[in-house]
């Protein structure tokens, strides 16, 4: 079974984007490469059970094991070590990917307080989109009795657009609700 999101892609938002852009080859159509979940975590150097614990939840989010990410150099005024465990990170690709961003588009912001839509200025200029979040207990999977401290992740979604225009248009179609 597809996922609803690549179903909407391929039967919505390519038409819509080949009208609107011009492309001739259905090969130069913007689509989603992966997405890469990043949760920093550099308070839990000293506490390996927390730090087991965020990993469990990015797990849990993604639906795909986590890797753990190491410090690169040490750094004194952090008691940072290099090769110090100091965050968890997935990337997504493929069925996983579309229905990671289905549950996120539809279930967990819609959770935010106060909720405007996202930020639209989040761009790098090379058709990739960047997406923070302020706490995980907005996806479903996760247990708030269980959760020991509220953490915030970054959600990066690689594209094949080549400017920042096509990755919202096609971010936009996907149903990302951008702010007016």
């Amino acid at each position: 079974m597809e996922a609803r999101l690549y179903d909407k892609y391929v039967t919505e938002v390519v038409p819509a984007l080949q009208q609107k852009f011009g492309y001739k080859n259905v090969n130069q159509i913007p689509k989603i490469d992966k997405i890469v979940i990043n949760m920093g975590l550099g308070d839990c150097k000293d506490n390996p059970k927390a730090l087991e614990a965020a990993v469990k939840e990015l797990e849990a989010i993604a639906g795909q094991k986590a890797i753990t990410t190491k410090a690169k150099k040490s750094i004194a005024n952090f008691k940072l070590r290099e090769g110090m465990n100091i965050g968890a990170k997935v990337t997504l690709r493929g069925e996983r990917m579309y229905e990671f961003m289905d549950k996120l588009m539809n279930i967990a912001l819609p959770r935010v307080r106060d909720f405007h839509g996202v930020s639209d200025k989040a761009f790098d200029g090379r058709g990739n989109y960047a997406l923070g979040i302020r706490e995980q207990l907005l996806f479903p999977e996760i247990e708030y009795d269980k959760v020991e401290k509220v953490r915030g992740m970054e959600m990066i979604f690689v594209t094949t657009a080549h400017t920042d225009e096509e990755c919202k248009e096609l971010l936009r179609g996907l149903g990302m609700p951008f702010t007016k």
